[in-house]
């Protein structure tokens, strides 16, 4: 009897000594090269700091978790989010390291869930200098001679009507009003021959398609939110592909910026295939309307709360006005480019205040040291 509870005794001994082992080499990982690792803590073993990580904190403040470490560690510290070691960055001379060792030393990485929700074949997930071809296909659609043509004007008129029929209504959702008028317009530029009721399914379920879904992975509301989206993505997807299909056998032109992309995928070398061509047009509805309505809300909010600001806004707007012959109202390129100084710097510090993509994902291919730390791959 004695021999078997020694036995049983070495046999916990053991165990103990291997997970006192593994939780060691888990909050103290081994560095290869000759740099010291970044300062930090890998938390709990498998999930890590993902709790904290993802506690909610106000949109226009550093999130607690970022403030905790940054006082403790400095503006470079290693973690463990979603069961992966991360090192975080807040430092800019870092940040631009990494930006110079692109396509070298790091490259373009999202988490799972990033790529289960916007899709494998997404052009953005893909490494190699693919911002250059995304630029020239979308300024087609979004650049200045877009601008000149079509948006500016559209959009004026469009806002004036859309939110002059809301107050109205009394008190409303400005997000959510200028989130309809965003993805109402830009479907249409994306793919202009759907039928009426298809293109409102195509609406609907871009509206669906949002960037609320990205919260904490540990409640049950953001898992009914992922489903939704997932459906939605579906199903819009669906609806692009067979635009696409049938627009490949037409010789017919619709001047729309599927057109672009279809003759973009002809050339030599191109990055376009059909399911990255759709996973853009997914992602210009999807991407377009939450950054931009966010912005917009934000930035009224912060109007509001600077009178100053909303009196000068209103003298510049006045004096448009009435430069013109037949004070109507509305708004050319030659007026937004040349006669709103005031109204675009306080765009530009709107932007930055109101700034969404306020974290972006590199991963590490080789060991890297960067200001005498290393970043292990």
């Amino acid at each position: 009897m004695s021999f078997t509870w020694n036995v049983v005794y070495v046999i916990i001994a053991l165990v103990v000594v291997k997970i006192s082992q593994w939780l060691w080499q888990w909050s103290n990982p081994n560095s290869k090269g000759s740099g010291k690792l970044p300062p930090g803590s890998m938390g709990f073993p498998i999930i890590g700091e993902t709790f904290e990580f993802f506690r909610s904190s106000g949109l226009l403040e550093i999130p607690p978790f970022f403030q905790k470490r940054m006082l403790r560690y400095g503006p470079l510290f290693r973690t463990n989010i979603l069961g992966s070691r991360t090192v975080i960055s807040t430092d800019a001379d870092v940040i631009y390291e990494i930006f110079r060792q692109e396509n070298q030393s790091f490259i373009q990485s999202y988490p799972d869930i990033f790529v289960k929700v916007l899709g494998k074949d997404n052009v953005f997930f893909k490494t190699g200098d693919i911002h250059r071809h995304i630029k020239h296909a979308t300024m087609h659609l979004i650049g200045s001679e877009g601008l000149k043509r079509k948006l500016i004007g559209f959009m004026n008129r469009t806002t004036r009507e859309h939110l002059r029929w809301k107050a109205t209504q009394g008190a409303f959702n400005l997000r959510h009003a200028a989130s309809n008028l965003i993805v109402s317009y830009i479907t249409p530029q994306m793919i202009s021959n759907l039928k009426p009721e298809t293109q409102e399914k195509l609406i609907d379920h871009f509206k669906t398609f949002n960037i609320e879904w990205f919260q904490s992975p540990f409640a049950l509301s953001t898992w009914k939110t992922v489903y939704k989206v997932l459906r939605a993505r579906k199903e819009a997807v669906k609806i692009i592909t067979e635009a696409l299909e049938k627009r490949k056998d037409s010789i017919e032109k619709q001047g729309d910026f599927l057109d672009t992309l279809l003759e973009e995928m002809k050339k030599e070398g191109s990055i376009f295939y059909k399911e990255s061509i759709v996973s853009l047009l997914l992602n210009i509805g999807f991407v377009s309307r939450d950054s931009t309505s966010y912005a917009t809300a934000l930035t009224v909010n912060f109007i509001s709360q600077n009178p100053r600001v909303l009196t000068e806004l209103k003298r510049e707007h006045e004096a448009i006005v009435q430069k013109r012959d037949d004070k109507e109202p509305g708004l050319g390129w030659d007026e937004y480019k040349n006669c709103m100084p005031f109204t675009r710097m306080v765009i530009y510090e709107s932007l930055r205040l109101a700034n969404l993509g306020t974290i972006i994902f590199r991963k590490a291919v080789k060991d890297v040291e960067v200001k005498g730390k290393l970043v292990v791959k």
